[in-house]
């Protein structure tokens, strides 16, 4: 199991600091990395107002955050943990089940996505 991560670099530092608006002007410019919070440690923190379209968000631990209205249709969500988060009004990628979501946020238990056929 991998431990949250608490990336050296601008776009992770403005989350962690619940600076959303300005992480949201930096994406715009180009200026948030694939990698850049892949894996990232978002516990706890206000995260409301997250532009996450084409946010690689793989692995990230968002345990108890504020994340209520973020579209994370187009983010990548495999792997990461939504244990107690405020997921109210959230929209999620089709590949990842109501079940799924319900499991990850009741037990903190890892996102999978799940192949629609």
């Amino acid at each position: 199991m991998t431990k949250p991560l608490i990336h050296k670099n601008t776009a992770h530092e403005l989350l962690r600091s619940e600076r959303v608006a300005e992480f949201n002007q930096l994406k715009a410019k180009g200026g948030v990395k694939a990698d850049d919070l892949r894996g990232g440690d978002f516990r706890g923190l206000d995260l409301r107002e997250l532009d996450a379209s084409g946010l690689d968000l793989r692995d990230a631990y968002f345990r108890g955050a504020d994340l209520r209205g973020i579209d994370f249709r187009n983010a990548q969500l495999e792997g990461a943990s939504f244990c107690q988060a405020h997921i109210s009004g959230c929209f999620f990628p089709k590949e990842i089940t109501a079940d799924e979501i319900r499991v990850s946020f009741d037990l903190g238990i890892r996102i999978r996505y799940q192949s629609r056929g």
